[in-house]
C-alpha cells in the first residue's frame, strides 16, 4: 500500500512539472503571438537600455506572417532610457521599472484607452475625451494609483501630491497629452512599480519624457487611425540587444 502510494505521488509530482514547463514555455514565447487573434504589434527598438530616443515599427499579421506596414518613426523615450516593465512579458532579470526614475517600460503590453482634448479623434480604440477634472494618480500608496480618475467622483483630496493634470492645455501651458494612449504597464496597479505610461505628443526631437513614449502629431494620427481594438494590438519595446536575444524565442518580428 505505501508503494502504491509512493507512486502515485511521483506520478502526480511529474504531470505537475508537466503542465509548469508548458506553462513557462508558453511564457516565454510571448502571449501576444500566443494568441491568434492579435494582428497588430507596435514595436519600439532603442539602441540600448540608456538610449532617449529609438525608432517604432508598426506591423500586421496576414497569413500568419508579419508585414510591416508605413514608416519607421523617431520616437523618444525617458530621460533615463529603458527598465523592464510588468506586462504580458515574464518577469526578467536585471533593473526594473520605479515610480519617478524617469524609464520608460520595457517588455510586452497591451494598450489601453486612446485619450486627448478633443471630443472625438480618428481611432477603432476606445476613447475617452479628457476634462479639466481628469487626472492620473501617481502618488505612491494611493488606492487609485496607476489609474485616470475624475477629480468630481473621487475627491479633490485623492488628487493631491504629484497627480498629473490630464488637460497639461489648462494647468501647464502644452499639448503633450492633446492626443495619446495609455500603455497597461503595471496592470495591477503595485504601488512604486511605475504609473501614468502613456503614447503622447512631443516637445521636439530629442526631447526625453518622464517615462512615456513621444512623437509627432501626425505620427500619433496616423498610428491612432491604423490601430483598431478588433486587431488585439501590443505595444512591445526592448533595447536592440534584448530585441536580438529574445527575437526568437518570443518570435517577434523581423525589423525592415
Amino acid at each position: 500500500m505505501i508503494k502504491r502510494t509512493v507512486i502515485l505521488i511521483a506520478m502526480m509530482l511529474l504531470a505537475v512539472a508537466k503542465v509548469s514547463a508548458e506553462g513557462n514555455n508558453m511564457s516565454e514565447q510571448g502571449e501576444f503571438l500566443a494568441d491568434p487573434q492579435v494582428k497588430q504589434v507596435v514595436m519600439v527598438i532603442s539602441d540600448d537600455w540608456n538610449a532617449k530616443m529609438a525608432q517604432l515599427y508598426r506591423f500586421e499579421k496576414h497569413q500568419g506572417e508579419w508585414q510591416t506596414i508605413g514608416e519607421t518613426v523617431p520616437v523618444n523615450l525617458g530621460r533615463t532610457g529603458l527598465a523592464w516593465g510588468i506586462g504580458l512579458h515574464p518577469k526578467q532579470n536585471g533593473y526594473h521599472k520605479k515610480e519617478g526614475d524617469g524609464k520608460a517600460p520595457a517588455g510586452i503590453f497591451h494598450f489601453g484607452t486612446a485619450f486627448g482634448y478633443l471630443p472625438e479623434v480618428a481611432t477603432n480604440m476606445p476613447y475617452s475625451q479628457m476634462q479639466s477634472s481628469s487626472y492620473c494618480i501617481d502618488v505612491n500608496a494611493s488606492p487609485l494609483y496607476n489609474q485616470i480618475v475624475d477629480q468630481k467622483v473621487v475627491g479633490e483630496s485623492a488628487t493631491k501630491g504629484s497627480s498629473e493634470a490630464m488637460r497639461r492645455d489648462l494647468f501647464s501651458n502644452d499639448d503633450l497629452y492633446k492626443k495619446g494612449l495609455v500603455i497597461n504597464h503595471n496592470p495591477d496597479n503595485i504601488s512604486g512599480a511605475g504609473s501614468c505610461i502613456f503614447v503622447h505628443l512631443w516637445r521636439g526631437p530629442e526631447s526625453p519624457t518622464a517615462g512615456c513614449t513621444s512623437m509627432q502629431e501626425n505620427q500619433i494620427d496616423s498610428l491612432l487611425s491604423w490601430l483598431d481594438q478588433s486587431q488585439q494590438p501590443r505595444y512591445v519595446a526592448l533595447p536592440k540587444n534584448e530585441y536580438l536575444a529574445k527575437q526568437k524565442s518570443w518570435g517577434l518580428p523581423k525589423l525592415p
